[in-house]
């Protein structure tokens, strides 16, 4: 298929999960519509149908949750479980790995979080002090990780740590499956003013011990194992994002079109059916971008995922928080209350801005990779 293009079957993947979301609502109980979903074969469609999965890829994982965020039932989780720790295990992990683990994330019992990000570590990944080293057959992991979303349901902790190089001395990045009950495993809930069903968690891991088999892919293939899992991360945060626009405008145009105060309805007024018309015009554009990375990435073609996938990432951000800004603004006051469920998207829409990677962030790969601009760092 091309990448603006969609099939029938994906088509009808849309509408099905749009059913879905329907009946769930803004109001959905996050245990039930991910129990529901699972049955329904929703969360696992881009995992090998060996080991239960749909056998598709994350054009149609995207497909999923931007129709549930569309719904306004958005499942953060997906990001994290089949799309990330998912893809890395079904690409680089072992046999054994891959039958212990996928088939529970295909059909929803058991979830994976993920851990890379570090409180002095930020956004630059070279700074990740979290370490493995050997001792015996097993691995002591050590470090801490912040905003890390549902630990606490989460059966295990797919965690970015780093080891040494034996022949250069130097760190580099390595994956590691860590148990939810491992010793020395600790989390704390950090109190966040964002809204959501799923937590944010401080992670701590003081000297873990690992067995060898916990180890995911080649210790020395790290980056690519690492990025093969960021890729797809970004092209799902910009289907939350998206979904999530597009729930926000669906919202706003239909107050516009019953809403009257003069002698018709306020969306005949140009300063008001403009900015939602660009509003859909943003969200579409970045649907495209979001589609093409999916593709690509679905090809094998990793690095040219790359750049479309942190492209998608920035535009539907900006879409997203675009569209919600204006459809609160549209519903006026009514915009701001519990009943029309908008103003919690206020904050919500910003962490599409924010994480996986911020904006700045992807502008610096942008000038660096694609424009060829030297690095100020």
């Amino acid at each position: 298929m091309s990448p603006a293009t969609e099939t029938e079957e994906h088509n009808a993947l849309r509408s099905a999960v749009a059913a879905l979301g329907k009946r769930h609502g803004r109001d959905y109980d996050i245990d039930t519509l991910w129990s529901e979903a699972a049955k329904l074969g929703y969360l696992g469609v881009n995992l090998p149908e060996a080991y239960g999965g749909g056998g598709g890829g994350i054009a149609e994982l995207s497909i999923v949750l931007e129709e549930l965020g569309a719904a306004g039932c958005p499942l953060l989780m997906m990001v994290v479980s089949p799309a990330i720790c998912g893809t890395v295990i079904a690409r680089f992990g072992t046999e054994a790995q891959k039958q212990e683990w996928l088939p529970g994330l295909a059909d929803g019992t058991r979830t994976m979080a993920f851990g890379i990000t570090e409180p002095d570590a930020g956004s630059n990944s070279h700074r990740i002090t979290t370490t493995a080293r050997r001792d015996g057959a097993d691995w002591l992991l050590s470090g801490r990780k912040v905003f890390i979303s549902g630990v606490d349901i989460a059966d295990a902790t797919l965690i970015v740590g780093r080891t040494e190089d034996a022949r250069t001395g130097r760190l580099k990045p390595c994956l590691f499956i860590v148990p939810r009950d491992a010793d020395g495993f600790g989390r704390q809930r950090i109190d966040m003013e964002l809204h959501s069903a799923e937590k944010q968690f401080e992670l701590t891991l003081d000297d873990v011990r690992l067995p060898a088999d916990a180890l995911v892919g080649d210790e020395d293939a790290g980056l690519l194992q690492l990025f093969a899992g960021l890729n797809p991360e970004r092209v799902m945060t910009a289907a939350f994002a998206i979904g999530m626009g597009r729930y926000a405008l669906s919202r706003a145009v239909e107050y516009a079109r019953e809403r009257t105060v003069w002698k018709q309805p306020i969306g005949a007024h140009q300063a008001v059916a403009h900015p939602l018309a660009q509003a859909h015009i943003d969200l579409e554009l970045a649907r495209l971008m979001m589609q093409k990375a999916a593709y690509l990435y679905d090809s094998g073609d990793d690095v040219a995922a790359g750049e479309a996938a942190n492209m998608a990432k920035y535009a539907a951000g900006e879409a997203c928080v675009r569209a919600v800004d204006q459809s609160v603004h549209t519903l006026g006051g009514n915009g701001l209350t519990r009943e029309f469920g908008l103003a919690s998207l206020i904050t919500a829409s910003r962490v599409a801005r924010i994480a996986p990677v911020s904006r700045e962030m992807i502008l610096n790969y942008v000038s660096h990779q694609t424009l060829g601009l030297p690095k100020s760092y």
